[in-house]
């Protein structure tokens, strides 16, 4: 049997043509896809379960297991971190290729900034609508003629209207309001009526190291105080128990420093917070919020946000109260 002759032979081999090629520009351009998805997932709204989502997505096509996500990775087979979020970062970073990292980190930087600056519009526009809402109470209040006997601030909490008065709200080593104390609850109670969100009552004494008559501690005798507004509030008012909780701090969270001629008068007081039901990143940036409008309206630190009108010029901090007596530092029981 005859074989065919070699066309080839003496020439030389023909050069084996490089069919994988496409793959170094298919993977160039999932890169950018990739890039280019984060930031429309950035345009659009966030919140925290679908950034969860979106590393968990980002991290499985990358061919990692979720739970990496959770603070645990092979290569270091360590149980968990402080920062889990951060080590997911990392964790997806190193398997972009190097000479993309640059470009996916901007992407990744651009995509936090984003979403900060949407995040810090929505604090802002919370913090508005709970002024809306304090500036109801403050015209109840004044029709009444009690705006005296309150305080407000707008922290990553909510609405924060503390019972707090150079009148007594509270007699010392009592649970019990005050006749004029529950004439402010029952101007509140309204107002409070009309929201949707949750209530929180947190009840203070003053710093003085002065045993309670009527109670173990002043842990209890806090608690007593926050649950006392809060049954007012249930049983005269007819808000829902489910939107009420009550807490005490005993004299852990002084209002003001208690080195301030008149804390003791100020810091002995129940907080009636309006919850914020924002996301949470959100909330966390509703305090900024807040000071940056006392900025804007010119008010020193140690001043109230524009939640005070400008024709309140009393200070409950003063050295006499309203009938002119002075302060007792040594005789404030809590």
């Amino acid at each position: 049997m005859s074989h065919r002759p070699n066309r080839r032979r003496g020439g030389h081999e023909e050069e084996h043509e490089n069919h994988e090629r496409w793959l170094v520009s298919y993977a160039d351009m999932i890169t950018v896809l990739m890039a280019l998805f984060i930031v429309l997932y950035a345009m659009s709204q966030v919140d925290e379960t679908k950034y969860e989502q979106l590393k968990q997505g980002l991290a499985v096509g990358f061919g990692r297991e979720q739970s990496i996500l959770n603070g645990a990775t092979p290569a270091t087979n360590a149980k968990g971190v402080d920062d889990p979020g951060e080590t997911s970062h990392q964790v997806i970073m190193s398997q972009v290729p190097e000479g993309q990292r640059e470009m996916v980190q901007a992407i990744v930087n651009e995509t936090e900034r984003l979403r900060r600056e949407r995040a810090y519009g929505d604090a802002k526009v919370e913090v508005e609508r709970l002024i809306k809402v304090w500036q109801k109470i403050d015209r109840a209040l004044r029709r009444q003629g009690l705006r005296d006997d309150v305080r407000a601030t707008i922290d990553e909490r909510g609405l924060v209207v503390s019972l707090v008065s150079e009148h007594v709200v509270f007699e010392p080593n009592v649970a019990e309001l005050t006749t004029r104390g529950r004439r402010v609850v029952d101007t509140l109670a309204p107002v409070l009526g009309e929201l949707a969100e949750p209530i929180e009552l947190d009840g203070h004494t003053n710093q003085e190291k002065v045993k309670p008559k009527y109670y173990p501690t002043d842990w209890e005798l806090s608690v007593a105080r926050a649950v006392h507004v809060l049954r007012r509030l249930e049983e005269i008012h007819d808000i829902r128990t489910s939107r009420l909780r009550a807490t005490g701090f005993g004299h852990t969270k002084p209002l003001i420093d208690p080195a301030r001629a008149g804390s003791q008068k100020i810091n002995k007081r129940v907080d009636v917070i309006v919850l914020s039901q924002t996301p949470g990143e959100t909330r966390a940036l509703m305090g900024e919020a807040y000071d940056e409008l006392r900025r804007q309206a010119g008010l020193d630190d140690d001043e109230l946000p524009e939640l005070v009108s400008s024709d309140d010029d009393s200070d409950p901090t003063s050295g006499a109260n309203a009938a002119g007596r002075p302060d007792s530092r040594t005789e404030e029981l809590p």
